[in-house]
């Protein structure tokens, strides 16, 4: 389950871009499945340059919202 406290666990974490991390575990829900919260990380991370502490930081996100 991915809750309010474990979202900002995630954003905490050393080495992560804590505003990116937020704002997209908080709209992940918008995705439909997994694979499409995955694309849409790959392209953003992509896009905004994000470092990999970031991308595993919402992979690990993604991956217990969806685990629900």
């Amino acid at each position: 389950m991915l809750t309010d406290v474990r979202i900002r666990e995630l954003s905490n974490k050393k080495g992560v871009k804590k505003i990116a991390v937020e704002n997209f575990l908080y709209t992940v829900s918008a995705n439909r499945n997994i694979q499409s919260a995955l694309l849409n990380l790959e392209m953003d991370s992509k896009m905004y340059k994000w470092n990999s502490a970031t991308v595993n930081a919402i992979r690990t996100g993604i991956k217990e919202y969806f685990a629900e």
